[in-house]
């Protein structure tokens, strides 16, 4: 029986589909939803586990331009969803959960999910892990303690409860200056703290924040604390050469600074770089046979949606191939 993405299932995952899945897809991004397309079309049984809501990180962009099909862009939510739908139709089960490890040792792989009991783990022949990355964290006095008060990391999600109301985004890549560009429909004004005297995002974003005349630039600075009490009041920065401080005052702090591998759940016998990414072969297996990687989470992956869509057909083919010669 297929799920869809909005369904939930408070029952017995082990009991809930088949004794031995042939794959356990980690991660509802577009790598992960991609891989389970081709999976149920070619009628493997596929279960998609995510913890948050399908989509990952697609979900939080406002609008995507540069997905190939929609040359008028379409919002990331709806993409997220249209994916899922997708995948839900050819078989693949997706379900809500959050998985705290697999055990290696031993075929088919066992997998535990928070919330269960040992006797109910997952087992499957094969597992791609799809998980994509989490916002970096800043790491300054204030980022913590303020944080879902005023510090947010997603400026789809938050971005409407500041209206009119001055803004700032920590950041000079693509995410910082779009994550600009959608708050500049809702504040009264966004800078953009930039450690740097030049952005990194693409040209043609550059070019739409230059044009915008809500979106200021506090160039060659790095933010040192964010400040308030109940919730967010201003932020203070410093000069990366000069080390002179200044003060702004914001009700909001939009953080996109890069991010980090989502890892952790993963035994150590699963090589990863020193930046925690996943180490693969050319097939997309890891170090440990049965167990595949694509998407962000990828080390050596170009982090685009079109890029991670592509490597969810290559891990399917190479889950494929793996599980003909185990048969």
């Amino acid at each position: 029986m297929s799920v869809g993405p909005g369904d939930s299932d408070s029952s017995s995952r082990a009991e809930a589909g088949p004794a031995v899945w042939d794959t356990v897809i980690v991660g509802a991004g577009a790598a992960g939803l991609t891989c389970a397309i081709y999976a149920g079309r070619a009628r493997l049984s596929a279960l998609v586990l995510e913890r948050m809501v399908p989509g990952g990180q697609i979900a939080l962009n406002d609008v995507i331009e540069n997905y190939p099909g929609f040359p008028d862009g379409i919002g990331g939510v709806e993409l997220a969803q249209r994916m899922a739908q997708q995948a839900a139709r050819f078989g693949a089960r997706i379900q809500t959960a959050t998985l705290e490890g697999i055990e290696v040792a031993g075929r088919p792989l066992r997998m535990r999910l928070a919330g269960e009991g040992p006797d109910s783990a997952l087992r499957a022949r094969s597992v791609l892990i799809a998980t994509g990355c989490s916002p970096r964290k800043l790491g300054v006095p204030g980022e913590r303690e303020l944080a879902g008060r005023g510090v947010s990391y997603c400026a789809t999600c938050d971005g409407p409860l500041f209206a009119e109301k001055p803004l700032v985004v920590v950041g000079g890549g693509n995410t910082a200056i779009d994550e600009a560009l959608f708050l500049a429909n809702i504040a009264s004004t966004v800078t953009v703290v930039h450690r740097r005297d030049q952005l990194r995002a693409d040209a043609i974003l550059q070019e739409r924040a230059f044009a915008d005349p809500k979106i200021e630039f506090l160039w060659s600075h790095v933010l040192t604390e964010i400040v308030g009490d109940e919730s967010v009041e201003g932020v203070r920065a410093r000069h990366t050469e000069t080390n002179e401080e200044t003060e702004l005052s914001a009700a909001g702090v939009f953080i996109a600074v890069g991010e980090t591998p989502q890892t952790g759940f993963l035994p150590g016998e699963v090589a990863r770089d020193d930046a925690g990414y996943i180490v693969t072969g050319s097939d997309f297996q890891t170090s440990v046979p049965g167990i595949f990687a694509a998407g962000d989470v990828r080390a050596g992956a170009y982090r685009q949606i079109a890029a991670a869509a592509g490597e969810g057909v290559l891990a399917y083919r190479s889950i494929r191939r793996y599980l003909e010669e185990n048969d």
